[in-house]
């Protein structure tokens, strides 16, 4: 699961309009935005299961595309936590460097010996107090250079921690969606039918509301092919306005249905995918969040259905469910 601008799901939404019909899309919108050669040529999947997309771009000035701020917004929290520790270490090292190299009398105070043993480390320790205006006292600087030194670090010092401030201010109110999908979808029997089914659940305790659900199914024309067709699948719930629990997102397999007729043979064949997009409000920040993810045609299994999440009530009568079993299922035989 991964999240996504409004506008990178402008076209899955768009498609929706027609999702009661079984015709593949047509005209300007009938590759999603993946472009003709993508769509046509890719032997890949479209859409990865955590949202991201198997397309790379290259002959980019590397100058050029390089978004540093947006890089560190998105990264994990542990390789973030670890480039602040390695960029206060490496400036703090740097400037040590330059404080050795003004002398062993740049630095009054605090002997080699407390410090380590090394003028080094001396040099090291005395830019960590600069750096963070600490200042303890037992270090000062000597001449000039030293003072120019400090000068420039208690400036770089107070930047650095700013920055860091902001980009860690923004990390935490920056609204995500953390939304878990089912390992595998499921080809479930559905009233008189069957029904193409997958499930999700909210990961964080923050509510979503007004929660909407798209659903594109993508396949070659036929083993081999190069022409690749979208359909939008009809849902029997399209949205839901709360989101306190999980939902079961269906798909009925009926006469109107793309998939009707379809074996699961076929759908590996055609190298069939089908791709999700979800949005919804987060109430705490109150925007748009966003989320998407698909299933190739080997994840997803036929002649089966979703156990339930539900435990027994409580004695106080609350009712609670157990993600632990969002991805399990039973099998049974498909409807006749």
């Amino acid at each position: 699961m991964t999240t996504i601008d409004a506008s990178d799901g402008a076209a899955l939404r768009d498609a929706a309009d027609a999702q009661d019909s079984a015709e593949p899309l047509e005209g300007i919108d009938r590759d999603l935005g993946f472009g003709s050669v993508i769509a046509n040529q890719s032997r890949r999947r479209l859409l990865n299961r955590d949202g991201s997309f198997n397309v790379m771009r290259e002959g980019m000035n590397p100058l050029a595309s390089l978004s540093l701020y947006h890089s560190l917004l998105t990264i994990s929290w542990p390789r973030f936590l670890g480039l602040v520790v390695l960029g206060y270490l490496a400036l703090n090292g740097l400037f040590a460097a330059a404080y050795f190299a003004c002398g062993p009398g740049a630095i009054e105070g605090a002997s080699a010996a407390t410090t380590g043993g090394s003028e080094f480390l001396r040099a090291f320790f005395f830019s960590v107090q600069t750096f963070a205006t600490i200042g303890f006292g037992h270090m000062s600087p000597a001449g000039l250079a030293a003072n120019l030194l400090v000068t420039a670090e208690s400036l770089v010092g107070l930047l650095g921690f700013a920055l860091a401030t902001g980009l860690l201010f923004a990390r935490f109110s920056r609204p995500t969606a953390r939304i878990l999908f089912s390992r595998n979808a499921l080809v479930a029997p559905y009233r008189d039918i069957t029904a193409f089914e997958f499930r999700i659940v909210n990961a964080r305790s923050n509510q979503l509301i007004e929660v909407q659900a798209t659903v594109l199914f993508s396949r070659f024309k036929k083993r081999g092919s190069k022409d690749r067709e979208f359909y939008p699948l009809a849902l029997e719930r399209r949205r839901v306005v709360f989101f306190p629990l999980g939902w079961t997102i269906v798909h009925a397999i009926d006469e109107q249905s793309p998939l009707h007729g379809v074996t699961a043979e076929e759908l590996v064949g055609c190298e069939s995918e089908f791709l999700i997009l979800l949005s919804g409000i987060d109430e705490t920040f109150a925007q748009t969040v966003h989320a998407r993810s698909s299933y190739r045609a080997e994840e997803v299994v036929w002649g089966a259905r979703f156990t339930s999440l539900f435990n027994r009530p409580t004695e106080s009568g609350l009712l609670t469910i157990d993600v632990g079993r969002l991805h399990d299922f039973e099998r049974t035989p498909p409807a006749a």
